[in-house]
């Protein structure tokens, strides 16, 4: 922690606001501090999508994609995506999931539309200057299929800033194993510290550790769910009988630090205010020689 961060801390620890929207000295609106009570309190916001013509552009071109990989196939189906396992073999999957992906970022639309489906959460969160991840991703995960499974994990255990969150929208109804599980922040403690007790040996011994403890998170199809990526979470085997399409994208603020993934290699700045431009644009040493001359 660098001399500037570690005094925004101290100032930080000086001035908390309560988290109650009745203080009227808060310099958070009602708002900020339903959404900031929530994502400290659980580790997560479940919210309606904030621009659902965006999503459903999104959905679209995602089912459009699918045929098209599925050109010579009889589709029989209205409901392709829930039931994709029905064209596609597991060893299939991979190839149609990259193809899906390069076609999303591909268009240079989807990553501004992506965002405004929950813009004003992202705000209340995480800020108003925001970097977003460059391309987008996509997880689909078929019915019994153990292929595309995520072991328990915290994102900041890889290398990611634990500045960042992560904005997962499901393109299908995800409940119970459809959908993904997170450790809520009142039982993790310290997640960092997890990777050190005795029963980490491994993610599947640690995952029987905390099961009784996790939750299972329901997000319908029109929903967009924000969580703390530092929280430890994963999926495991889909048991029922659709197949999960889930799309997800980080987010951060654009002057917190930065772990391995680098703004401009992995992240890109996307508001910044004017403010900000004027000041990064500012040179004092020409400045000062304009002055000398």
């Amino acid at each position: 922690m660098n001399g500037d961060t570690q005094e925004i801390m101290n100032l930080y620890s000086l001035n908390k606001q309560s988290n109650d929207p009745s203080e009227q000295d808060s310099f958070y609106s009602v708002r900020e501090l339903a959404d900031a009570r929530q994502f400290i309190e659980e580790g997560y916001r479940i919210q309606t999508v904030e621009s659902p013509s965006d999503l459903e552009r999104i959905r679209k071109l995602v089912h459009e994609a699918a045929c098209q990989y599925l050109v010579n196939k009889d589709i029989k189906t209205d409901d392709l995506l829930d039931y994709i396992h029905q064209y596609v073999t597991p060893d299939q999957l991979n190839d149609l999931r990259l193809h899906i992906i390069n076609t999303l970022n591909g268009n240079r639309w989807v990553r501004p539309a992506y965002f405004r489906l929950a813009r004003h959460a992202l705000e209340s969160i995480v800020g108003n200057e925001l970097a977003m991840q460059l391309r987008l991703n996509l997880s689909i995960q078929m019915p019994e299929d153990d292929s595309s499974l995520l072991p328990i994990h915290a994102d900041t255990w890889s290398g990611d800033s634990p500045f960042e969150v992560v904005v997962w929208v499901p393109l299908v109804n995800c409940y119970a194993t459809k959908s993904m599980y997170l450790l809520p922040p009142t039982v993790c403690g310290d997640p960092a510290q997890m990777l050190t007790n005795t029963y980490a040996q491994d993610s599947e011994t640690l995952f029987h550790a905390v099961e009784k403890d996790l939750v299972w998170l329901n997000v319908k199809y029109g929903q967009v769910l924000v969580f703390n990526q530092n929280l430890p979470h994963g999926n495991r085997i889909n048991r029922e009988s659709e197949t999960r399409w889930t799309l997800n994208c980080r987010f951060k603020g654009v002057f917190t630090p930065y772990a391995d993934k680098r703004l401009g290699e992995f992240f890109e700045p996307i508001t910044l205010r004017p403010a900000s431009r004027q000041g990064l644009d500012y040179h004092l040493s020409e400045t000062r020689n304009h002055q000398a001359g």
